[in-house]
């Protein structure tokens, strides 16, 4: 008998993705803020509800029994309008909400998708003893969440998840998220045959493939849960320009055209001595194949795009 799971921010960029597998295993039910249409099968509840929102919460909520719970749900675009207090009111205040309406009587394993961005670093070597010290609104919001969670939830029952770049096909055409690096250079490529960059492209990136994200993320949630934190990454670094030159090489492949890269001449920054983002802890219980998907995801993009 399928246990119930619960994947808050589910038609979002990675919820979506997370939801596409995890229906083939749990009697899911999303929590998302708004209307989507997404293209992934339906077989699952949708119920609509704002996690700043305490009563519209408790009320959406109210007599459900999750086994299981992934918090993805999160506002991650620190350019939008008043993002300051909405990170605090969404990513913090909104899962301190969601930790004290769910019933806890049934809850097995809460998962909570946080960001290597608590570190506030981007060079150097971070595990998971990096003492956090963000350096934005969207890291420190999400130390908050982890906070709350660690203060509200004694007994083992929880895992927190600091996660990289995750990267992958968008399964919404309407997503707010065509500005993420792979997505924003394949309808670059897609729409103007050529790929410009912002910067000189020497800047680096941990990239994961969403793929392997939730591989490891439904794994780890029929694990007994011991109140831990754990990096997901790759554990290599990425320059923008080889990100564009994938790219290239992605739009040569499916259509047979070879397009130009741009790059800012008048950019003079240089890259950070190194980065490296430490998943051992994750990698010691969870096996996972983290081999470049960026090519093939590029390649579905262009696919996608065309459909609409």
């Amino acid at each position: 008998m399928k246990k119930n799971l619960l994947i808050t921010g589910g038609l979002g960029n990675l919820g979506s993705w997370i939801v596409e597998k995890a229906i083939q295993e749990f009697n899911v039910t999303v929590l998302t803020k708004n209307k989507r249409d997404i293209n992934i099968p339906s077989d699952f509840e949708v119920v609509y509800a704002d996690l700043s929102d305490k009563d519209q919460l408790s009320k959406c909520l109210k007599n459900k029994k999750f086994n299981y719970v992934i918090h993805a749900g999160s506002v991650n675009d620190g350019f939008v309008e008043g993002y300051s207090k909405l990170s605090y009111d969404v990513n913090a205040f909104g899962t301190k909400h969601l930790i004290n309406i769910i019933n806890h009587d049934f809850l097995e394993h809460f998962i909570y998708l946080s960001t290597f961005q608590v570190y506030g670093l981007y060079e150097g070597s971070i595990d998971e003893n990096t003492i956090p010290t963000p350096k934005n609104d969207y890291g420190l919001s999400h130390l908050v969440a982890e906070y709350f969670i660690s203060m509200s939830m004694r007994e083992p029952s929880y895992s927190i998840i600091r996660l990289t770049n995750s990267y992958g096909c968008p399964k919404d055409y309407h997503s707010s998220k065509w500005y993420l690096v792979l997505n924003d250079l394949s309808q670059q490529a897609f729409l103007n045959k050529k790929i410009k960059l912002s910067g000189n492209g020497k800047s680096v990136r941990d990239f994961i493939w969403m793929g392997d994200v939730v591989k490891v993320l439904l794994k780890l949630l029929r694990l007994d849960p011991d109140n831990d934190i754990y990096n997901i990454s790759q554990q290599e670094i990425t320059s923008m320009l080889d990100v564009a030159s994938i790219v290239q090489s992605a739009y040569y492949k499916y259509y047979g055209i070879s397009i130009p890269i741009e790059i800012n001449k008048n950019d003079n920054s240089s890259p950070p001595n190194s980065l490296a983002v430490s998943s051992k802890k994750i990698r010691s219980k969870i096996n996972f194949d983290d081999s470049c998907k960026m090519k093939e995801e590029a390649i579905k993009i262009f696919k996608f795009l065309e459909k609409k």
